[in-house]
């Protein structure tokens, strides 16, 4: 049996992600992936059952340190506004320092792969009651208005994520150079809070 090499692991982790990102599902393929990392088909073997396969391990490790990202130094029992502008500070750090893992991920939220990867991290469980705890809490405390899960997303989440995707381009709408800093995260904060509380 031909034993793990962490470094083409890693090789081929970071060529998987970064094909997907530019060519979609469509134009990925093991042979492709196999061929930019200088190994044959049968290396890739090694590490993964399939193509499907390859695709969750590595969305289940990208969703794993986002998870973890995100909840760091928050707490659901935090005021709203605080544990809120945490939450924009961590995703906003996690997505500045890993843009290709983020558009990945976007890519495999939108397919059938996306419930699979979740469902086989227990962190996300976790996560996930972290979450609804800190929202039952905000309206617990009357610091957030009712209103439909969704609703709440769009409107918690929907400014930063705009501003993120900004810039990851480099410009904004106008087609100027654009880079999100504090200033600007802040501005849009006080905005999204006040739409938020009752």
């Amino acid at each position: 049996m031909r034993i793990r090499d962490i470094d083409k692991e890693k090789l081929v982790i970071t060529t998987a992600i970064d094909q997907i990102v530019r060519d979609g599902f469509q134009g990925f393929s093991m042979n492709k992936l196999a061929k930019a990392c200088s190994i044959s088909v049968g290396t890739l073997y090694i590490y993964y059952k399939d193509k499907d396969d390859l695709i969750q391990k590595i969305g289940a490790v990208i969703a794993l340190k986002f998870f973890t990202g995100t909840v760091k130094d928050f707490s659901p029992t935090m005021s709203f506004e605080d544990g809120l502008w945490k939450q924009w500070e961590n995703r906003a750090a996690f997505t500045m320092k890993y843009p290709k893992e983020v558009a990945f991920f976007e890519i495999v939220k939108h397919s059938p792969h996306s419930e699979i990867i979740l469902e086989s991290i227990k962190e996300f469980a976790d996560f996930r009651k972290i979450m609804t705890e800190f929202i039952d809490n905000g309206h617990r405390n009357k610091q957030l208005v009712p209103m439909t899960f969704e609703a709440f997303w769009a409107v918690a989440y929907g400014p930063l994520y705009t501003l993120l995707n900004l810039h990851t381009e480099g410009k904004s709408m106008g087609g100027k150079p654009f880079t999100l800093t504090k200033e600007i995260m802040k501005e849009a904060f006080s905005r999204t809070i006040k739409a938020l509380k009752p």
